[in-house]
């Protein structure tokens, strides 16, 4: 792996540096509990998180894919603003690695507004050059595509970017686009899961991410 510095950090948004797990939670078990009452408890739900709406209602419903998905969006959006918070410190890190001219984005498997209605909540949208949504690509993480799209709108290399995420599909995202992996250890599937994927840092707080970008080591 290179030792280039970091100048450049993808975030991925739910579960990194929004809590939004109970909102998905909730708003799988409307869907689910409507359609397929009593199957699917909080354990079978939790593989849910991370994978886009279409390829986890596709698995389980092929004929009502996009009825499911809609009624999921209705459900999230309605309940999106009175469940979401940041997790801790990501305010503050945000701050002051913008104060040192790190250069930022997000990179989502979310459609983009909603992952910008999220940024607004947390009052966090300046921090970020550019948001990839699900709306701006053909492939989502973990193919590279998104993670490519957002250092070329950023105008940087993949040797100089760390992909910061609490899902395998961050991590493989990130080693298929050639850049660095940061995994959250308050991820909701856990530290040893995220561990499995080989990440380079785990990030045990969102201040981790301020010796990474001064070239120390953790």
């Amino acid at each position: 792996m290179t030792n280039q510095p970091i100048t450049t950090l993808l975030f991925d948004f739910d579960g990194t540096l929004a809590d939004t797990n109970e909102l998905i939670i909730s708003s799988f078990r409307h869907v689910l509990d409507e359609h397929f009452p009593g199957q699917f408890k909080r354990p079978d739900i939790l593989p849910f998180i991370g994978p886009t709406l279409r390829d986890t209602f596709s698995s389980i419903a092929p004929d009502k894919t996009e009825q499911l998905i809609q009624q999921y969006r209705e459900w999230n959006t309605a309940n999106h603003d009175a469940v979401v918070t940041e997790f801790e410190g990501v305010t503050d890190t945000l701050h002051e690695l913008q104060t040192r001219g790190i250069k930022m984005a997000v990179v989502s498997t979310k459609k983009r507004d909603m992952v910008e209605r999220g940024l607004t909540l947390l009052g966090i949208t300046s921090y970020f050059e550019t948001v990839i949504g699900l709306d701006d690509i053909t492939n989502p993480k973990p193919d590279p595509e998104p993670l490519l799209l957002a250092l070329e709108r950023l105008g940087s290399t993949p040797q100089e970017a760390l992909m910061i995420g609490d899902n395998f599909h961050d991590i493989l995202g990130g080693q298929n686009a050639g850049v660095r992996t940061a995994a959250v250890a308050w991820a909701l599937k856990g530290e040893d899961y995220l561990q499995t994927f080989k990440p380079d840092f785990m990030l045990h707080h969102m201040s981790d991410l301020l010796p990474i970008v001064e070239g120390r080591e953790l």
